[in-house]
């Protein structure tokens, strides 16, 4: 497998408190990699970095063989992240899903739309119309979902993607995941504190613990 991100001696200090130092970790291209560990570990901050949102206060990070100093827009494009509370648009589904493809001025958009809402469970025909006041916390965070895969990212970072989620949106996120993978070759990074339902769907899992990391 081609190596996506590497990282080398990085650390990261907040207020001169250290909240992570990893000396060596790789990311291959088309692999779901889980992150456990406690709150305050370090997991949100090593997503941020491999978001492009956040610089490391030393070390180096490479991402496809080279390093990264400046995040360029073309970073961003192929790598999108969902939260454990995504923010929806004040519209309606169908236009939540297309806002990221307009910007990009994408084509066969309501084509793009009904396939992603598909992917994660969502029947167009009911859901497409819906305001996203209207929708339970699982179909808001399926929704949110579906507006990154429809961009088809290179790598999908998802962090905390099953908090408070029944059964059902849980397994239909599983799926959506594992897909992504297996169709367009996404590369996933994945931070859960349900152990069992990370472990089902990661190849690798590395753990945390105050700031350092663990295989």
């Amino acid at each position: 497998m081609k190596e996506l991100y590497k990282l080398e001696q990085v650390r990261q200090r907040y207020n001169g408190r250290p909240v992570l130092t990893i000396k060596n970790f790789s990311i291959n291209e088309g692999s779901i990699v889980g992150l456990a560990g406690h709150n305050g570990s370090g997991k949100s901050t090593l997503m941020r970095m491999l978001a492009f949102l956040e610089s490391p206060d030393s070390g180096k990070i490479f991402y496809d063989g080279s390093e990264v100093k400046e995040p360029a827009l073309w970073l961003r494009r192929e790598v999108t992240m969902l939260t454990q509370e995504p923010y929806l648009l004040k519209r309606s589904v169908a236009a939540n899903v297309a806002y990221g493809l307009e910007l990009r001025g994408e084509k066969n958009i309501s084509e793009r739309v009904c396939d992603s809402l598909v992917r994660v469970g969502l029947a167009p025909d009911k859901f497409m119309h819906r305001n996203w006041f209207e929708l339970s916390g699982g179909e808001a965070q399926r929704v949110a979902l579906a507006a990154r895969l429809a961009l088809n990212p290179r790598v999908l970072l998802l962090d905390e993607p099953t908090a408070s989620l029944d059964l059902e949106s849980t397994r239909l996120i599983h799926d959506a995941a594992v897909s992504a993978r297996d169709e367009q070759g996404t590369t996933l990074v994945i931070v859960s504190h349900d152990h069992l339902w990370l472990e089902d769907v990661s190849d690798t899992i590395f753990r945390l613990a105050d700031g350092r990391m663990n295989d």
